[in-house]
């Protein structure tokens, strides 16, 4: 069942992705936490979108700008590091409080109260049209790659944020996905070393048979997306997985997942 509901959800963000403001990892980091801590979740995803990004590293890097790859890159990696290692060092913060509904009791960690807002406000911000259609100043691209690589290291929420500042950089269209897939797979890999390193013990308890099928499940929703991305209107799809995004956010933060 496990497996069903990962490579289901793996496929479906995937597919998704094509047709609204959410990315892969966005979609799949719920799936991976209703079966593994915190900290494994974020790490698996990161495997996931880093795999993912190289699949498109093969389509379109070719036309990625390196000048930009090694400016707006170099201080996204610094971000990057900042923020996997904020993500560990949040894990000790310990409980906020304690409460019973019924028979059961819950508990309100500050860790996942944190990481519920983050996903709450990245749920909001990606479903706004102003939001997806912002572009900020060319002047603030050092600031963008520090801010983008930080929050990718701190839970993967990053393409969105890369985008708004990228989009402004007189980039062709093919620059700009190909630098932004270059960029993407220079964030993951720097914070999947820190997470293998933090997590060093645990990678030897993880189900990479799991792992695996849920990439190959991305690869193929992906491919699916691709071919239906002209005749598919996903309005309706958007908005019904932001709300579950919510509702997902509001059951970890209140300690019932």
């Amino acid at each position: 069942m496990d497996y069903l509901i990962v490579i289901a959800v793996a496929l479906a963000g995937s597919f998704l992705s094509f047709f609204s403001g959410f990315g892969l990892g966005t979609l799949l980091l719920p799936a991976f936490l209703l079966f593994f801590p915190i900290e494994i979740a974020i790490a698996a995803t990161a495997v996931v979108h880093l795999l993912n990004s190289i699949y498109k590293l093969f389509l379109v890097g070719k036309y990625a700008n390196w000048k930009l790859v090694k400016s707006f890159g170099l201080l996204s990696v610094i971000g990057a590091l900042l923020g996997a290692w904020l993500l560990f060092a949040m894990g000790d913060l310990g409980d906020l409080a304690t409460y019973s509904i019924g028979s059961s009791t819950f508990t309100v960690e500050v860790f996942k109260l944190i990481m519920a807002i983050v996903i709450a406000a990245f749920t909001i911000l990606e479903a706004l049209p102003q939001f997806r259609a912002m572009v900020l100043p060319k002047s603030w691209l050092p600031a963008g790659g520090l801010i983008s690589g930080f929050f990718g290291g701190l839970s993967g929420h990053q393409g969105a944020l890369r985008s708004a500042f990228l989009i402004k950089s007189g980039l062709t269209k093919e620059e700009f996905i190909g630098t932004r897939v270059v960029v993407a797979i220079l964030v993951d890999t720097t914070r999947i070393t820190v997470y293998a390193f933090y997590l060093k013990m645990a990678w030897e308890e993880f189900d990479y048979v799991l792992l695996i099928i849920a990439t190959l499940s991305a690869f193929y929703g992906a491919w699916i997306g691709n071919k239906m991305m002209k005749s598919t209107t996903m309005k309706v799809v958007h908005d019904i997985v932001t709300v579950t995004l919510l509702i997902f956010a509001l059951l970890l933060g209140a300690g019932i997942i």
